[in-house]
């Protein structure tokens, strides 16, 4: 295809629209791609057999390496003047490259690498860049204990300095990162309608009151979350204390010594547990053992993001002894086929909520409304008790 061809978008001839998929993130990219251009299509039919407009946002570029290792980026289109959205997925484990002739996993430091050279690549004629970066880079090492890195804030920084405009984000470990750059747009989004929608959707014979559903966080880090997802719903929230080793460092973390249960009776109810990371899942089987143990009902674990970094045998063990009944994550990051194979597993689809913010972006709309889904939430939980109501 012509590569002077119009991206497709609102047909604005100055600053068209172009999504850029990152390696790992082709899978997330072309869900979004969807979207929008069935919503443009919808809005101006007569542009659907235009041979001039592309029907697609998304724009070609790889990443080779070297043998030996080095990396480039390369553009395979114009980007002059295009309004440019680059999705990457820093934990995606599954992407591959040679290396003196072995196959090396990439991590996040080569994620993030690969990221920098496709901005390098776009020589500054972009109209502006934003990256869209759910997993947030170094997201997990955002404070300094001793003499430590401050990996997040320096790759904002960084990012700022080559001309990023702005950094969308999904649950951020600690959304005041954001301080490091105060002049680039940081936006924290919270999936928690599209986890209410698919928990609902999923398990039709939930009770949405105090007497039958609570709400559980893992540990006083995750309050905030667990505290508005109790809000909307209208149910009770009670909270897991973690005491931690302090003398002892185990895979760069405190170990945890107990877990102390603070809140009303979980006896008879079901429980949602919201996080933001699965890694391990260490600490999330632990309490989902001590919320069965005090008499809880059904145990459905969430997080954005579920990386299960020792497998899944666990998980599957805590499912077979009644432990869990469900576990939710985002399609944010990278899922094995393993893991979507599992019938106690649901992916939670963010595609479309992504569109809908890239659209608002583009077109200089408020954003006020995606970032505070209540509206839509009660209405989520009003179809879902008149849909109870009828059966």
């Amino acid at each position: 295809m012509d590569e002077n061809q119009k991206l497709i978008s609102h047909p604005n001839e100055f600053y068209p629209l172009g999504i850029i998929p990152m390696e790992g993130a082709a899978e997330l990219s072309k869900k979004i791609d969807q979207h929008l251009t069935n919503w443009f299509h919808n809005l101006y039919p007569e542009y659907k057999e235009d041979p001039e407009v592309r029907d697609t946002t998304l724009l070609e570029v790889t990443c080779p390496r070297f043998t030996s290792g080095d990396g480039k980026a390369v553009l395979k289109q114009s980007v002059r003047g295009n309004d440019i959205f680059i999705i990457t997925d820093m934990g995606n484990y599954a992407c591959e490259y040679e290396m003196f002739g072995r196959k090396v996993p990439m991590s996040p430091d080569d994620h993030y690498q690969d990221l920098k050279r496709i901005i390098q690549a776009m020589a500054g004629k972009a109209y502006r860049i934003s990256v869209i970066m759910p997993t947030l880079y170094g997201g997990r090492q955002h404070k300094r204990s001793s003499r430590e890195s401050l990996d997040c804030a320096v790759a904002l920084q960084e990012l700022e300095r080559i001309g990023v405009k702005n950094i969308i984000t999904f649950d951020a470990h600690d959304p005041r990162v954001q301080n490091a750059t105060p002049f680039m747009g940081f936006d924290n989004v919270m999936p928690t309608y599209q986890v209410l929608k698919a928990l609902l959707g999923k398990y039709k014979d939930m009770n949405l009151d105090k007497d039958h559903l609570m709400i559980v966080s893992p540990d006083e880090g995750a309050m905030n979350r667990n505290i508005y997802y109790a809000s909307v719903l209208g149910v009770d929230l009670g909270m897991f204390y973690k005491r931690r080793d302090y003398s002892t460092v185990v895979n760069g973390r405190n170990p945890i010594v107990a877990h102390e249960y603070m809140g009303n009776s979980v006896a008879g109810k079901d429980i949602l547990v919201a996080d933001d990371i699965i890694a391990s899942g260490e600490s999330m089987l632990g309490l989902a053992y001590e919320l069965k143990e005090k008499g809880a009902r059904r145990i459905f674990v969430t997080a954005t993001y579920g990386l299960f970094t020792e497998g899944l045998d666990k998980f599957q063990k805590a499912i077979d002894d009644g432990a869990i009944t469900g576990i939710l994550t985002t399609n944010l990051t990278y899922q094995s086929p393993e893991l979507l194979a599992k019938d106690w597993y649901t992916s939670v689809d963010c595609s479309k909520y992504i569109a809908y913010y890239i659209l608002a972006m583009h077109e200089n709309q408020s954003v006020s409304k995606l970032l505070d889904p209540h509206k839509k939430i009660d209405a989520l939980l009003e179809k879902y008790k008149k849909e109870q109501g009828a059966n």
